[in-house]
């Protein structure tokens, strides 16, 4: 198996693992929207938008369209995510296990943006 495969199968386990996330977005909209920074009005509609972004995200990994521009902004968003929501839900809880689950999305969430980023700089790989 040639590099290229290697790489195109991990895209494609990346992309469902993405996808997969998109779709709990809107099977859960209402526990993820309590989530949702208070800076952020509108509660759920972030929660439907991010959904959305997710799944555009995965379907350009699998088509192999768009692929650096789906991995940049995959991986800001991720960031995003991590800074306003993750990080401060760590810091601000009050014992060891209440950061254990904040800290785990946090660790996550970095990983699949740095995926995203490796995908993004490896767009021509990503094709089938």
């Amino acid at each position: 198996m040639n590099n290229s495969n290697i790489s195109r199968i991990g895209v494609i386990l990346y992309a469902l693992v993405v996808g997969f996330f998109g779709i709990s977005h809107f099977m859960n909209a209402s526990g993820m929207s309590r989530v949702v920074p208070s800076f952020f009005h509108g509660g759920v509609f972030w929660v439907y938008l991010t959904g959305t972004a997710l799944l555009l995200a995965a379907i350009a990994f699998l088509l192999g369209k768009q692929t650096k521009l789906a991995g940049i902004l995959l991986a800001v968003f991720l960031l995003v995510i991590v800074l306003t929501i993750h990080l401060p839900a760590v810091l601000n809880a009050p014992d060891e296990p209440a950061w254990r689950v904040p800290l785990t999305n946090l660790v996550k969430d970095t990983g699949l943006a740095a995926g995203a980023l490796m995908i993004a700089g490896n767009g021509s790989m990503a094709k089938a």
